[in-house]
């Protein structure tokens, strides 16, 4: 099985358009330590020939076109590898990019009936040709065969299961309860497992902590891509450059005893990537110390155009 990060920065990417902290300013201004990246989505496939997008990225079209794997086929006047689209969420930075793939290009989309539901409810997506594109919904806790639009398995079963996290910022209902209505389906993690090898992996971009049973979910697992979004809980409104904390948008920071490198110490998993990370979080910087400790910790920060085979 390949896995192709197609986006690795959270929302806003990085730099992000309206931003002036250091790390922006570095990437802006071409210091090769500050690579840019895009927003977070990745791309699997079992065969080597059709795609399964988890998240949709606003950026999205540049990942496809930065993508050869993803590109037309040779002798083929339209089409592309993409055949499904599994969603962890509804929020804009993992859903913008479906509408990308209007151009009556045929693939399913799966996500939880919650989810399908904000598609559902907002006409924008209706661009999306459903006789082209199903909509599929998924059960949390059952293993499902994505397929593309005509019903042919794709090679792998995913699994989708709640991790902590909150409704998306557009949905937050403030009237609504604790968490602001939050719901088991509004933040899902994805075991993604290859039909053809066995080969499987932990799809984690949004989590706000790694409870006893999160982690003896993933102990032993060959490689978990994992919510980086912030290197400490505070670090926008220390940065200056917001005012909630990273719980406060349904993160785990990375560094701390609280943090996600310390709850993974000890785990046993294989190889550990971060993805889906702040344009505010330090280990964006090649040369800075919060790199330097995430390394040391077995960590590997993602990038875009990242391949890593199973």
């Amino acid at each position: 099985m390949k896995i192709l990060v197609l986006g690795s920065a959270a929302g806003g990417g990085f730099p992000q358009w309206n931003c002036a902290c250091d790390g922006c300013r570095r990437a802006r201004s071409g210091d090769p330590a500050a690579r840019p990246r895009t927003q977070s989505s990745i791309a699997v496939t079992a065969d080597g020939e059709r795609w399964v997008l988890l998240n949709a990225s606003p950026d999205l079209g540049a990942q496809l076109l930065a993508s050869p794997p993803l590109h037309p086929p040779a002798g083929q006047r339209r089409g592309n590898p993409l055949a499904a689209a599994v969603l962890t969420n509804a929020d804009i930075d993992h859903v913008a990019g479906l509408l990308t793939l209007r151009e009556s290009h045929p693939f399913a989309v799966y996500a939880t009936a919650r989810v399908q539901g904000v598609l559902d409810g907002n006409s924008v997506f209706n661009v999306l040709n459903r006789d082209l594109v199903p909509r599929r919904p998924i059960a949390l806790g059952t293993a499902f065969a994505p397929a593309d639009a005509a019903g042919n398995p794709l090679g792998v079963e995913i699994e989708a299961f709640a991790v902590p996290g909150k409704v998306a910022l557009y949905l937050e209902n403030a009237a609504a309860g604790p968490n602001f209505g939050s719901v088991a389906e509004d933040t899902v993690a994805l075991h993604v497992r290859s039909t053809i090898d066995g080969s499987s992996f932990f799809y984690i971009p949004g989590c706000a902590a790694l409870p006893g049973w999160l982690a003896d979910r993933v102990r032993g697992a060959g490689l978990v891509l994992f919510d980086g979004t912030t290197w400490t809980d505070d670090e926008m409104v220390r940065s200056g450059t917001g005012t909630k904390t990273a719980q406060r948008m349904g993160h785990m920071a990375m560094s701390g005893p609280e943090g996600s490198i310390a709850a993974f110490d000890g785990l046993g998993v294989e190889r550990k990537v971060f993805i889906h990370i702040n344009n505010t979080n330090p280990v964006l910087l090649e040369d800075s110390p919060e790199r330097r400790a995430a390394e040391a910790a077995g960590w590997q920060i993602a990038h875009d155009g990242l391949e890593l085979t199973l």
